[in-house]
């Protein structure tokens, strides 16, 4: 039947709207989050991320999970000129991943890399995430409603 209503977004729509997320694997037995800079190709994630802490040899061949929300980005409109809509979201993908070189196109999307990290020059590592699993979550908020942490 149809219907006035625009289509949800899909999980990999919702994660090119943020650009950086969690990559969560296990290193050594003990599991790990590491931030990344993501973007979406071809229906695939490739992340950037700094190839010093060799993260991503421990992903290399690996399944993973990588995450984005807009948490911090979004925050209810509160008619008060405030950023946002007020409707937050987290996305997740779970898939094997492994190293890539991405051609100068796809590293071009990416823009401009960290200078350091951790107080090291940043050198770039790049993986390819292919998602079997996706989930999405949503909190709807109205104009009514504060965000307020407690004291």
């Amino acid at each position: 039947m149809p219907t006035d209503e625009t289509p949800a977004p899909t999980a990999l729509e919702l994660l090119r709207r943020v650009p950086y997320g969690r990559l969560a694997t296990s290193m050594r037995a003990l599991p790990f989050l590491a931030v990344a800079r993501h973007v979406v190709c071809d229906g695939r994630i490739l992340l950037r991320m700094h190839s010093g802490f060799g993260y991503h040899e421990a992903c290399d061949g690996s399944v993973v999970a990588y995450g984005a929300d807009n948490y911090n980005a979004a925050a209810p409109d509160h008619g008060d000129g405030g950023s946002g809509s007020g409707d937050l979201w987290s996305v997740q993908f779970t898939g094997p991943a492994e190293i890539v070189h991405p051609c100068p196109e796809q590293a071009e999307l990416f823009g401009a890399a960290p200078l350091r990290a951790n107080g090291e020059p940043f050198a770039p590592a790049y993986l390819r995430i292919d998602p079997h699993f996706a989930t999405e979550h949503t909190l709807d908020f109205d104009a009514s409603q504060l965000v307020r942490h407690a004291a």
